[in-house]
């Protein structure tokens, strides 16, 4: 199903069938990008519904040529930030670190043969178990492709911060993938 700009229109306009139909749209595109910020299930639908309706409120300021797929991603992922922030004193205390070489030393590239050993599913799994806010960098990071100074806006934190958290993951991913290697060669032999 591809969302029109009849549909659109009908929705602007309260019609109840449209915004079901964009409902179900939107559910099957953006309810992965609620569960990559999401631990359960239930959070991820609570996200969802939040954003859907910030998606609701803008369509009449949507561009007609627009791509509706790409605007309501940005839509969400931005709701998605705004809870973050809405519940930061909630969150896990940002450790900082002032040391740029360390930085340095743990941003540094790194070969990526993990896809190809493991399914995504198993990697996604091994994302989810990193800390909430390492998470939050590592996602809006890697998947969604914003710079450290957009994700040092967005989550209030300095782009040394972003990084921190960008290197800590990859540590983090790193060592979980070693012990998961590690298992399936003692299961090997």
């Amino acid at each position: 199903m591809e969302i029109t700009p009849e549909i659109i229109e009908s929705c602007i306009n309260d019609n109840r069938k449209a915004i079901n139909q964009l409902y179900e749209f939107g559910f099957k595109f953006l309810m992965p990008v609620c569960f990559r910020y999401n631990k359960n299930e239930e959070d991820a639908r609570a996200a969802f519904n939040a954003g859907f309706v910030k998606i609701l409120k803008g369509l009449p300021k949507l561009d007609k040529n627009s791509n509706f797929k790409a605007w309501s991603k940005r839509i969400m992922v931005n709701s998605l930030i705004d809870e973050y922030r809405k519940n930061k004193k909630y969150n896990e205390k940002i450790h900082r670190s002032d040391n740029e070489v360390e930085l340095d030393y743990y941003s540094t590239g790194t070969k990526n043969e993990a896809e190809s050993n493991l399914g995504l599913e198993k990697i996604m799994e091994l994302v989810d178990e990193l800390p909430e806010t390492t998470n939050r960098v590592f996602n809006l990071y890697v998947i969604d492709g914003f710079s450290h100074k957009e994700i040092g806006e967005k989550l209030e934190m300095s782009d040394g911060t972003s990084k921190w958290h960008l290197s800590t993951a990859r540590k983090m991913l790193r060592e979980k993938l070693e012990r998961l290697e590690n298992q399936n060669q003692k299961m090997v032999i």
